[in-house]
């Protein structure tokens, strides 16, 4: 391929997949593949190669191994020598990469006779048209024994009570964290799917009471099935507040916190759809994605029994899309005891996760046609509203950080039975608290007086949520969460997102960051989705973060 070629195919699989582009050079040549099984020692089944025709520029591709499988060859006609050393160095590539059991390694040779280890299947296809299997059957094993050995094998493993066995002089290192939690979530990434698509086609829209229960209960099934305990906040207009907790005692080190609730009611509700690349629904981005993650990283500590050393708290909202109306009280109050505070909206495309948010107000200004003995009245009403509009706008500044404008704009005006009627909805962002009264004190002031002879001007609102600055607290944080996402080869960036949230109306003197759900969007018409891959690259960060972050909390 030139180079045009290349860059159109690195920005395809950017754009498509959400994630960075590998880019290998081909190797022309045969295609073989090692079957190994077993741990200590390992066994090499006979190299078996992939019948290409004799065209150095052929692949196996996934039509082919699917509808029409190549032919095998096995074992392999090649000398003895290349063959051991295939075999060698799949050995060599199982061990260092820390692998268990079984695995299948494809490999190419050029005409000179180079090998180059293209990847190792981890968990090698069963088909009974396979590779894996075909050399199994040439090696020894028809297909039970082979399942059969390959279950022995596992058992060994898992309940051996000596995790130190040494093989030739060296003792066998325990398998990393990362690895386990990653090989554990893969295992489970069709049923972690399967509940995201529950809580996605239950429409959970803010005054959709029984929604929001259902979407509760089904979250309460999956964190009582791992030793939490339940606290139910009844509310009386809205879906009941539901606060978790796996400490006995009201003392937890870490806060999750989430929502239930969204701005789609069941008419515009989308119902969950998958692609090969990304998942589709109403609240996948925005909450419910980040949801599941936790439950799939929790899911992950208490298989490895690690989950029993921590304390966690998590609590669910159900009037995030009103702005906190209801929960403040009780997120101020469940915030007091732990340290790190995680918040689980979903994470932007590039990787992004919340250090920062603005805070918001909302203002809702009404005007009145009060002078109505002349119709040239109903003209310098509007004019003087249109005015007031342009003067709050013209007050923004997004370098000292606050942005006002019109979310919503209504007129009502007639000439020849003169009467004007306006309303607007002024929304605010602002990223210093200590700026807000300034600029709530300049939109209110240009109501009072100037205009009362000939309008009658009303100004109601304010402050919904305030910002979270960035910290100290919050950067060292995030650099604890880079070094880990370094560990799983995962984008991620710190960055201020001019939303506000639930989080910021906790004290910055915690460790706070929020934006830890799947990779994602939200489009302005409301249309989410996320990236199927970053649901467990995301429950990885999250598990080994609570790892990292509990160790460091009891050894301080």
């Amino acid at each position: 391929h030139n180079e045009d070629q290349l860059r159109e195919g690195v920005r395809y699989i950017i754009d498509e997949f959400g994630q960075q582009a590998l880019a290998e050079q081909f190797i022309p040549g045969r295609e073989f593949a090692v079957g190994l099984l077993g741990n200590s020692p390992v066994e090499t089944f006979p190299v078996l190669e992939i019948d290409l025709g004799n065209d150095p520029n052929a692949i196996q591709t996934v039509e082919d191994k699917q509808r029409h499988p190549k032919s095998k060859i096995c074992p392999a006609n090649i000398p003895e020598e290349l063959s051991q050393k295939m075999k060698e160095l799949s050995i060599a590539a199982f061990k260092a990469l820390q692998l268990r059991d079984f695995s299948r390694v494809d490999i190419r040779m050029d005409k000179n006779n180079n090998i180059y280890l293209l990847e190792i299947n981890s968990m090698a296809s069963l088909g009974s048209t396979g590779s894996y299997v075909n050399a199994a059957n040439v090696f020894g094993y028809d297909y039970k024994a082979l399942v059969n050995k390959m279950l022995d094998i596992a058992v060994v493993r898992y309940f051996s009570k000596d995790l130190n066995n040494e093989e030739n002089g060296e003792k066998i290192k325990k398998i990393p964290l990362h690895i386990r939690i990653r090989t554990f979530l893969r295992g489970r990434q069709e049923i972690i799917e399967k509940l995201l698509k529950q809580l996605v086609d239950t429409n959970s829209y803010v005054r959709n009471i029984e929604g929001i229960n259902v979407t509760g209960n089904i979250i309460r099934k999956q964190l009582l099935q791992l030793g939490f305990n339940a606290q139910i906040i009844p509310q009386v207009e809205l879906g009941n507040i539901l606060f978790f907790s796996n400490s006995d005692s009201e003392d937890y080190d870490l806060l999750f916190l989430g929502n239930l609730d969204n701005s789609t009611k069941i008419n515009k509700h989308e119902y969950f759809v998958a692609s090969e690349q990304r998942i589709y629904g109403t609240g996948v981005w925005e909450n419910k994605g980040g949801i599941v993650a936790m439950i799939a990283a929790l899911q992950s500590l208490k298989f490895l029994r690690v989950l029993r050393k921590m304390k966690i708290g998590i609590l669910l909202t159900t009037d995030d899309t009103l702005q906190g109306k209801f929960a403040k009280s009780i997120i101020i109050e469940k915030s007091i005891k732990p340290d790190y505070i995680f918040g689980l909206h979903g994470s932007f495309l590039d990787g992004g996760i919340v250090t920062s948010r603005s805070g918001a107000a909302v203002y809702k200004v009404s005007m009145n046609l009060k002078d109505k003995s002349d119709a040239e009245n109903v003209s310098k009403a509007i004019n003087t509203f249109s005015k007031l509009i342009a003067y709050w706008t013209d007050l923004s500044d997004k370098d000292k950080g606050y942005v006002i404008s019109p979310s919503e704009v209504s007129i009502n005006s007639n000439i020849t039975e003169p009467y004007a009627h306006a309303e607007a909805v002024l929304s605010v962002r602002f990223n210093e608290n200590a700026s807000f009264t300034e600029i709530d004190t300049k939109i209110r002031k240009v109501v009072s007086g100037k205009y009362k002879n000939l309008v009658t001007l009303q100004i109601e609102g304010g402050e919904k949520r305030p910002a979270m600055p960035n910290s100290l607290k919050t950067n060292e944080l995030f650099d604890i969460l880079s070094k880990i996402s370094t560990v799983l080869d995962i984008r991620l960036k710190g960055e201020h997102r001019w939303s506000s949230a639930d989080i910021s109306f906790i004290e910055n003197d915690k460790f706070l960051i929020d934006g830890l759900g799947p990779i994602g969007i939200k489009n302005h018409n409301e249309k989410e989705y996320i990236y199927r891959h970053s649901i467990l690259e995301r429950a990885a960060l999250i598990a080994l973060a609570l790892d990292e972050l509990i160790k460091n909390h009891y050894h301080q």
